[in-house]
């Protein structure tokens, strides 16, 4: 078992290269991160599937709860970050990891549920109409799961969305195994051949497009946790499609401190309930964090998880403004701040490790994993 000292480089092997006081542009810290690499995999039996979908996930752990929690151990690390695979047949396997460190520069930073309500104050969510909005950058990598949750695409054939919308943290939700992905069309008239003749004065109807899920990979650490305190920081999945869906993506990127995000705020669009087949979008402070979330109190409602949590930052190496997900949002706290009840709504924070495994899962080689 590796001591503290190697615990603690593998929670934070990041190199993070933060522009002067004097640089007016946000601008992406330049992190390197471990390796994380499968060990074994060994064959389960198929799974019952018979757990009920959950649109969001109630956890009393808040931020003090998870600043005080003991820093787990180098194995205990290993563990939560190996996984399970499911596959469109039905079979599924868990694959051991291993986590290696190539570079040692590095320096870190770090109730009572309310029921399907995740409004604060005046509703500042902004339903997204008409297919110039809707089919265009970055609104077009927001799709829904057929299980009702969101995900966003983050690679030619992959969805990032929240493990809880595909496991319950016991068992495999029912329609895992036949898991689709929805994308919106516009919905053509019969005769029409793709022109635009809706008018002006009304949205535009659309429809959503299906396209089945190959496999998915759920980390051991939401399994193993079920939602308590460590398993809303493992609250991620990975969908693979059986086909690229041939849209834009936005890649996946190493959350930086909530202090450097340009005015302290982030971004996501999904697909609440509350609002069927529309795509809602919202932007709001970030209010605390711990090393694996971020607490904001963004107006969301059920069917808005598995959401991507983005920023727009200047690309140093590249000259050029660039959108990077640096979370997902999972679900409802309410956290006890200074004896007083507070609710938030939490992200999963993509941490140097967990970037590391998402990105190995999506490209199949670490060597393509190495800038986060």
């Amino acid at each position: 078992m590796a001591g503290l000292s190697t615990l603690i480089l593998l929670l934070c092997a990041a190199k993070d290269v933060m522009p002067s006081s004097s640089h007016w542009k946000p601008t992406w810290p330049s992190y390197r991160v471990p390796v994380i690499l499968p060990q074994s995999t060994l064959n389960l039996d198929k799974p019952q599937f018979d757990a009920e979908a959950r649109l969001e996930v109630v956890s009393p752990c808040g931020p003090a709860c998870h600043k005080s929690s003991p820093l787990p151990t180098y194995e205990e690390v290993k563990n939560y970050l190996s996984y399970e695979t499911l596959y469109a047949n039905g079979s599924l396997t868990e694959t051991e990891v291993g986590i290696y460190i190539l570079s040692n520069s590095g320096d870190g930073s770090q109730g009572k549920s309310r029921t399907k309500r995740q409004i604060y104050g005046y509703d500042s969510r902004f339903s997204i109409f008409g297919k110039d909005f809707l089919l265009n950058y970055p609104f077009s990598t927001s799709v829904k799961l057929s299980t009702g949750c969101t995900g966003t695409l983050v690679a030619e054939k992959h969805v990032l969305t929240a493990a809880h919308c595909i496991h319950d943290g016991k068992s495999y939700v029912k329609g895992a195994q036949k898991l689709r992905v929805g994308f919106l069309k516009p919905k053509l008239k019969d005769g029409s051949k793709g022109a635009n003749t809706t008018s002006s004065a009304m949205p535009e109807k659309m429809k959503f497009q299906w396209i089945r899920v190959k496999r998915t990979h759920v980390p051991k650490g939401w399994i193993k946790g079920n939602a308590n305190d460590i398993g809303m920081d493992y609250d991620y999945a990975l969908l693979e499609l059986k086909k690229p869906h041939k849209r834009k993506f936005m890649k996946i990127g190493v959350s930086p401190p909530a202090r450097h995000l340009p005015g302290g705020r982030i971004h996501f669009s999904g697909y609440d309930n509350d609002r069927p087949g529309n795509l809602v979008y919202r932007f709001c402070d970030v209010k605390d964090e711990t090393y694996d979330l971020l607490y904001q109190q963004c107006d969301a409602q059920p069917g808005a998880s598995g959401s991507g949590v983005y920023v727009r930052m200047w690309k140093r190496q590249n000259h050029k403004w660039e959108r990077k997900i640096i979370g997902i949002f999972s679900g409802h706290q309410w956290v006890d701040m200074n004896g007083t009840p507070q609710d938030f709504n939490v992200a999963v924070r993509i941490t140097p490790l967990k970037y590391a495994q998402i990105c190995y899962w999506i490209k199949g080689n670490y060597l393509d994993c190495r800038e986060g």
